[in-house]
C-alpha cells in the first residue's frame, strides 16, 4: 500500500465532537502537526470525514 502524509491545516475548536475524535485518532491535535500512514480504507474514511481540517499528501 502507498504512504500517506496528513498535516492538520485548521482548528477543530467550534468543530462537532465526532470530528475532533477522529483528528485525535489520526494521531493529530496541533496546526501543523503531520503523521505518516499506510493508505487503508479506514484511514481514507477518517480523512474525508475532515478533510477540511487537513492537507493530504502521497509519499
Amino acid at each position: 500500500m502507498s504512504k500517506v502524509r496528513i498535516t492538520q491545516v485548521r482548528s477543530t475548536i467550534d468543530r462537532p465532537e465526532n470530528q475532533k475524535r477522529t483528528i485525535k485518532a489520526l494521531g493529530l491535535g496541533k496546526i501543523n502537526r503531520s503523521v505518516e500512514k499506510e493508505n487503508t480504507d479506514t484511514l481514507a474514511g477518517m480523512i474525508r470525514k475532515v478533510s477540511h481540517l487537513v492537507q493530504v499528501e502521497e509519499i
